[in-house]
């Protein structure tokens, strides 16, 4: 048995291993890698693993960690924020869906207590893969994670009930049996201590687990630290699935009770590497449990109601997308996400099986199902990736602008963070502006703080037009995307030569290109905030405040003259390292011989007094 272990645990690792690394080079993201690999070496191809199932509970305790992480970032208020969301689209998602399952079971024959616990098992989505999938793509913290986030919560804790609900939909006898023979706490009694235990985990969250963390940190034994956190999270698991709840809620829960421990970053990095591992096993898990013998017996009917159901969640969810916040492509991203069958169906089907509720042979088919539809959704946002959200970005290319009914020297293109910077700044100083932006849901945003920002895109001549370019002295350009600043910089100055352009650079290449396009000034807008940053990080350190000041915008003007001299240079990307490190020594140096003149009365001087220039008036 042993060895049996062992020879799993190297076969899991070196598919990992061998897997999710070519699966992230051909854009696959690791998901797809886990589940393919779990594929290839399961019992159907190459029959690697001795013992799959028994694995698959063990690695379902990574989706407990994962869930546990994620509470750890939900403080309390944040998540009494998305209780609308939560109740609202969660609540609707798994009614409709359940409600409509159902209906299609009926159709087809089944009674209506099977029906109606297959539409509330399939009703759940994968949270592990849904979660990993938008964490990859960096798009949780969009509307369309938020609102998944939402659902995939709700959907968690809906599991809860629909455990209690399954055995009532078995005969009376049957469920009478099982509840003798278990001698599991039933009605009130299952309720108090439910009650007990959640009451339990939240007050000692709040009230113990800091002094104890405290304790155990005075050891200064990381691995002591790392513990006590795994112990944290199994004693929950293990206290919420004695009763009969979802495990993962309770992490959950504790997760965010503790989101406001002064311990909450040392947890994350504790745990993360625990969650990660134990997420690849239970993902490489689920491609080894799926049965290609009961897919052989009847492809036809596994295929069907494998498209059906994603096609199924999948409209229920863009329906519900319509009645939220969510822009178009966000609500195709929402519906993608969530269009499958969740982990808890193995739990729930099994579950169902054991209290006589539904026959083995079509647990089977629909665990096939469940499995196969997790196995679809990386590709479906691969698919949502490279063909739906392009199509949004190109109908996206002529909007319909505003009309503009006024015309001031200033024109501000771009109202994001540094562009309302801009015009607060000039808006302080009795300045009028015209402001343009092309982001809908920007424009809603600051308009509601009373600025006035037109709609359109800037690269457009009838709009600069119409926004009185034509008698305009500045235009700023202040959008985030270097290639699109370009464009509208090569618009105003084949339109209105005359206007003088200052703009916004992402970083050092972008401020050269735009200096060589012919722009009046550029300003980086990551080095002024780092400099500022840098001269209190002197102060700190025991520094003047004048002469540190002095010291960073000294520094700036130097740096500008090099980007300055980069713009005229014309070589290969040596040529620019190679002078980038010689301006970087004589800026060093100059620096140097700054801190050793006196210049008590020339304090807010750029350089020496010897070497200023006559136009530059000391106050």
């Amino acid at each position: 048995m042993e060895n049996n272990l062992l020879a799993d645990a190297v076969t899991y690792l070196a598919a990992a291993v061998v897997s999710v690394p070519i699966a992230k080079r051909l854009g696959l993201g690791s998901v797809l890698g886990y589940l393919v690999a779990g594929v290839i070496i399961g019992p159907f191809v190459l029959s690697f693993l001795s013992h799959p199932k028994d694995v698959m509970h063990f690695a379902e305790f990574g989706v407990v960690l994962m869930l546990f992480l994620i509470g750890l970032e939900l403080k309390p208020s944040l998540l009494w924020k998305l209780r609308v969301p939560i109740l609202g689209s969660g609540g609707l998602q798994v009614f409709i869906t359940t409600l409509l399952v159902t209906a299609i079971g009926l159709f087809f024959g089944l009674p209506w207590q099977q029906a109606l616990a297959i539409g509330m098992i399939l009703s759940l989505s994968s949270t592990a893969i849904a979660l990993q999938s938008l964490q990859e793509k960096g798009q949780m913290k969009s509307t369309a994670g938020q609102g998944a986030f939402a659902v995939l919560l709700f959907q968690d804790i809906a599991v809860i009930p629909m455990l209690a609900i399954l055995p009532l939909l078995a005969s009376s006898s049957d469920v009478a049996s099982i509840a003798a023979h278990s001698g599991e706490l039933h009605g009130w009694k299952k309720g108090l201590v439910a009650g007990g235990i959640i009451a339990g985990i939240v007050i000692g969250g709040r009230f113990l687990m800091n002094p104890i963390f405290s304790f155990i940190a005075k050891s200064q034994l990381r691995e002591v630290f790392t513990a006590t956190a795994l112990l944290l999270v199994i004693s929950v698991a293990l206290a919420m699935q004695s009763i009969g709840l979802s495990p993962a809620l309770g992490t959950f829960l504790a997760g965010v009770v503790l989101a406001e421990s002064d311990y909450r970053h040392e947890l994350e990095s504790n745990i993360e590497p625990f969650k990660g591992l134990l997420l690849g096993l239970f993902f490489i898990s689920v491609g080894a449990s799926i049965d290609f013998n009961i897919f052989a017996a009847d492809p036809a009917l596994i295929i069907f109601l494998t498209l059906g159901l994603i096609i199924l969640k999948y409209l229920v969810l863009q329906m519900l997308g319509r009645f939220t916040p969510m822009a178009r492509p966000d609500r195709y991203t929402f519906a993608f996400v969530l269009s499958q069958a969740g982990e808890f169906a193995f739990v729930l089907f099994a579950f169902a099986l054991g209290v006589n509720l539904l026959p083995q042979n079509l647990v089977s088919q629909l665990t096939l199902v469940v499995a196969l539809s997790m196995l679809l959704t990386p590709l479906m946002l691969i698919v949502n990736d490279k063909y739906v959200q392009p199509l949004f970005r190109e109908t996206k290319a002529e909007p319909v602008s505003d009309d503009i009914s006024e015309e001031n020297k200033v024109i501000i293109i771009g109202f994001g963070r540094f562009g309302q910077a801009v015009g607060r700044l000039l808006a302080a100083n009795k300045i009028s502006t015209t402001i343009l932006d092309h982001d809908a849901s920007q424009i809603d945003m600051v308009r509601r703080y009373g600025y006035k920002v037109y709609f359109g895109e800037g690269e457009r001549h009838d709009l600069l037009h119409a926004a009185g370019a034509e008698d305009a002295d500045v235009i700023v350009v202040a959008v985030d995307e270097p290639e699109r600043s370009l464009r509208i910089i090569k618009a105003i100055q084949h339109h209105f030569p005359h206007v003088k352009i200052l703009a916004r650079a992402i970083n050092r290449p972008h401020a050269t290109d735009l200096l060589k396009a012919g722009v009046t000034a550029v300003e980086r807008e990551t080095l002024a905030g780092g400099l500022e940053l840098g001269a209190k990080v002197m102060q700190q350190l025991g520094w003047r405040h004048n002469a540190a000041w002095r010291a960073s915008r000294l520094f700036k003007k130097h740096d500008d003259e090099m980007v300055e001299q980069l713009a005229t240079m014309s070589g290969d990307e040596k040529m620019f390292i190679n002078h980038s490190m010689e301006t970087r020594s004589f800026i060093e140096k100059t620096l140097e011989e700054d801190q050793h003149w006196e210049h008590e009365v020339d304090e807010h001087a750029w350089e020496r007094p010897g070497k200023l220039k006559k136009n530059v008036h000391l106050d």
